[in-house]
C-alpha cells in the first residue's frame, strides 16, 4: 500500500486548486479514518492557505459534545452530515468533509464491516455517499480516504458550477 499522501496527491492538488479558486477554507471531521484525511489534505499544495484543520471524533462523546451530533446512530448517513456541519461550525470553515463507518472486523450498530458514510459540504450544498468496502480494517480506512477526497472535490466543483450559473 502506497503512502496516502502520495497516493492522493493528484486529488489533493485538485482540491487545493479549487479551494483557492473559490476562496474557501476546508475542515474535516473523521471517525473511521482517525486523521488520515487530514494528513492527505495537509500534504496538498499551499494547505496553510485553505485547510482550517480537522477533528478526529472517534469517541461518540466527541461527536455529540463537540460537533453537535444528535443522530441516534453514530454509524449513519445522518451522523456523517451532522459531523460535516459541526466541523464547519467549530472550525469556522466554508466547506468540509466527514466520515463515519465500520472498519471491522465485525459489525457495529447493525452495520456490516466495511460500511462507510461520507458527507461533504460546500456552497451551502451537502453531498453524501454510502460505500461497502471489502478488506481488512486498514484497507477500509485506505479506501475511505479516497472516497472522502473524491466527494469533497465533487462538492467543491458543484459549488463552483453553481457560482458560474448564478
Amino acid at each position: 500500500m502506497q503512502d496516502p499522501a502520495e497516493e492522493y496527491a493528484a486529488t489533493g492538488e485538485a482540491i487545493a486548486r479549487r479551494a483557492r479558486e473559490l476562496g474557501v477554507s476546508i475542515a474535516s471531521a473523521e471517525s473511521l479514518t482517525a486523521g488520515a484525511i487530514s494528513v492527505a489534505l495537509g500534504a496538498a499544495p499551499e494547505a496553510s492557505d485553505w485547510f482550517r484543520g480537522g477533528v478526529v471524533a472517534y469517541a461518540e462523546a466527541v461527536k455529540r459534545e463537540l460537533l453537535g451530533v444528535t443522530a441516534e446512530n453514530v454509524t449513519s448517513a445522518e451522523c456523517a452530515r451532522q459531523l460535516a456541519s459541526g466541523v464547519t461550525r467549530v472550525l469556522g470553515a466554508d466547506a468540509s468533509v466527514a466520515v463515519t463507518g465500520v472498519g471491522g472486523p465485525g459489525p457495529t450498530d447493525g452495520e456490516p464491516a466495511g460500511t462507510v458514510f461520507v458527507a461533504a459540504t460546500a456552497g451551502g450544498r451537502v453531498l453524501q455517499a454510502e460505500h461497502r468496502f471489502d478488506g481488512s480494517p486498514a484497507e477500509v480506512v485506505h479506501r475511505t480516504v479516497g472516497a472522502a477526497l473524491d466527494l469533497l472535490l465533487d462538492a467543491l466543483d458543484s459549488a463552483a458550477e453553481a457560482g458560474r450559473s448564478s
